[in-house]
């Protein structure tokens, strides 16, 4: 039994992050402390000069842990990367910026690309965003692959020294595959790129003009045309950006608006005075919080996901631990980084304009938020009214069977709360007990599994005095939807009625060409108004338990495909199976591979290589 008296006289005065759990052992809060043992007790002391966000946090505390760290900021940027993987109940809840597009250079490559990409990895490439507008990613490589048509493709151009694409062919590629440019060249326009994408379009435009002046006394006529064309499509890009500085120092300009429970941070970013682009984060979940805590939070977070680091952040209120925060930012950067309350004057003036624009987007993201519940409730309602079910739908499971003629045989179950689609809660089945193509007994297994364990489930809770909703399958739903006719509504409802689950079931039901159609329900086929709220919901949950099925189907399938194939041919472990798959990306690449080729892949020789070759043939 953990006893939070006992072990608050035993936390150190150190710096470090705490870690708050509930009685189910989940993690609730993450926070950071100077000195350990005097912020972690605060919670636990008279209650009622605290937030009530606080006071209800405390409540449900039924242990606590602690990571001690060197320094503060150790311990700072650890509470930072905690949240960002556990996103706790009673954290400020900021959207992953992992979500967010970035633009790649691939510079670790011979020659290098340009990508989008919602990852970042460690793997020495450049990166720049994230970007909130995904029209703007595509716009600006858009524009890259106009002025700079680097390789697209992903060939690794050291082995595959194959044709050149149809890119090259339209003049999209410069051609490195086949020696249209050397590699010096290459380089020379990827460097334009990054200056380019880092904002410093006035150093790239210098240095355009003094190669097109170079080539013009060369009397190279045609590649000083060349040079004028991007200068002039750079000037054109310039032109469209506003100009609100006279410094040329990278700036982040940050303000907040905030309504009851939720609030909007939004940045103007500022690159060698223009404005190049901004964002706006909406965070749930701030009410009675300060405004200096919000700020405050929101910077350790937007900023441990972030590459690039501004050298002045410019925000409106002093935040909390602004020091430790600009101490931690400029180690990360690796040069000085200046965050300021600017009082007055050009950039107080700009603050004033993104307070602006972060309430205006606050007042439309709550009519937003308003209209979409306005028209959940009529959906529900109609669903409500329908089937004339004893109470509204909210909560919604649907069930799918996938496989080929029995094979690979998988359920899927997803769920709608509230006409949105709970990703959390989804659930796969294998299916174990039922051989062939028995779609009927298919479904009767996985729905008897679900509902036992929740049954079963719901005993245990009671018993601990711990509500449905905590566990992972004691919350029922209020409808349940299988894909198919009568047949699989019959299966279910022999299941539900043999375990005393009393909740309506029903059919989604397709037409010839695949798609919804209606839905079977007490032995009638209800055809639905395709302009209704009903059916959209209906067709949606269809496909996505359908979408959900497959792909867990296609996974077991080919993940069994590979072991069997590969794992046949004598000489190929796990070692050179990855690489093999690794270098051609697929078993047909490998199949089709000459024994030259697969000589080319790591750590293998002459023997297996033509061992390789032989199996795929051997037939």
């Amino acid at each position: 039994m953990f006893d939070i008296r006992e072990q608050l006289k035993k936390l150190p005065e150190k710096p470090g992050v705490y870690i708050m759990k509930d009685e189910k052992g989940e993690i609730i809060y993450i926070g950071k402390s100077k000195i350990l043992k005097k912020r972690v007790s605060q919670y636990f002391r008279s209650s009622k000069s605290q937030p009530p966000k606080v006071q209800a946090m405390v409540k449900c505390i039924n242990e606590f842990e602690y990571i001690i760290t060197d320094t503060e900021i150790e311990a700072l940027i650890l509470e930072a990367n905690l949240v960002k993987k556990h996103r706790p109940r009673y954290n400020i809840a900021l959207k992953d910026d992992k979500n967010y597009p970035y633009i790649k250079v691939t510079v670790a490559e011979k020659y290098p690309r340009v990508i989008k990409t919602r990852k970042i990895i460690r793997d020495n490439a450049r990166y720049f965003g994230p970007y909130i507008n995904v029209d703007s990613v595509n716009k600006t490589l858009e524009t890259i692959e106009e002025l700079f048509p680097l390789r697209k493709c992903n060939r690794n151009l050291e082995i595959n020294k194959d044709r050149p694409c149809l890119n090259y062919h339209i003049k999209k590629c410069l051609g490195p595959c086949n020696g249209g440019i050397s590699h010096k060249e290459y380089m020379e326009i990827v460097q334009q790129v990054l200056l380019l994408l880092g904002g410093k379009h006035d150093i790239l435009v210098s240095e355009l003009k003094e190669k097109m002046l170079d080539a013009s006394g060369q009397m190279d006529f045609e590649r000083a045309a060349k040079y004028r064309d991007r200068i002039n499509a750079l000037n054109n890009l310039m032109e469209r950006q506003k100009i609100i500085s006279t410094s040329n120092v990278n700036q982040d300009y940050i303000s907040m608006a905030r309504n009851c429970d939720r609030s909007c941070v939004m940045i103007f970013f500022v690159r060698s005075g223009k404005l190049i682009g901004r964002e706006q984060h909406i965070l749930e979940g701030t009410e009675g919080m300060d405004r200096r805590e919000i700020l405050a939070t929101f910077v350790k977070q937007f900023y441990s996901g972030t590459t690039f680091i501004a050298k002045e952040i410019l925000i409106d209120e002093e935040i909390e631990d602004m020091e430790l925060i600009e101490r931690w930012l400029s180690q990360k950067r690796g040069n000085k980084v200046s965050i300021k309350q600017p009082l007055r004057g050009e950039k107080r003036r700009l603050l004033e304009l993104v307070h602006k624009n972060a309430l205006e987007y606050l007042v439309k993201f709550e009519e937003k938020i308003n209209i979409e519940r306005e028209n959940i409730e009529k959906t529900l309602n109609e669903l409500k009214e329908l089937l004339c079910l004893p109470k509204t739908p909210k909560r919604i499971e649907a069930y799918d069977i996938s496989n080929i003629y029995g094979v690979f045989s998988v359920g899927s179950m997803v769920v709608f709360e509230n006409g949105k689609s709970l990703n959390s809660a989804y659930r796969r089945f294998k299916i174990k007990t039922i051989e062939g193509p028995n779609d009927y007994g298919s479904m009767q297994e996985m729905l008897f599994r679900r509902f036992r364990r929740g049954t079963e489930e719901k005993e245990l809770l009671k018993e601990q005095g711990i509500s449905d909703i905590e566990g992972k399958f004691s919350f029922f739903p209020d409808l349940i939807l299988v894909d198919g006719g009568k047949g699989q509504v019959r299966a279910v409802k022999d299941v539900t009625s043999a375990l005393g689950v009393n909740i309506p079931v029903a059919g989604m039901v397709k037409d010839d060409k695949h798609r919804t159609k209606g839905i079977i329900f007490e032995n009638r086929e209800l055809i639905l108004d395709k302009r209704s709220y009903g059916f959209k919901l209906i067709a949606k949950v269809q496909d996505e338990v359908h979408r959900f099925a497959i792909t867990y189907h296609r996974t077991l399938r080919d993940k069994s495909l590979i072991q069997s194939v590969l794992d046949e041919i004598p000489g190929v472990g796990k070692k050179r199976k990855k690489e093999l798959l690794k270098h051609f990306g697929s078993i047909e690449r490998i199949k089709r591979a000459s024994i030259d080729e697969l000589k080319e892949v790591e750590g293998m020789n002459e023997r297996i290589a033509k061992g390789v070759h032989e199996f795929f043939r051997k037939d």
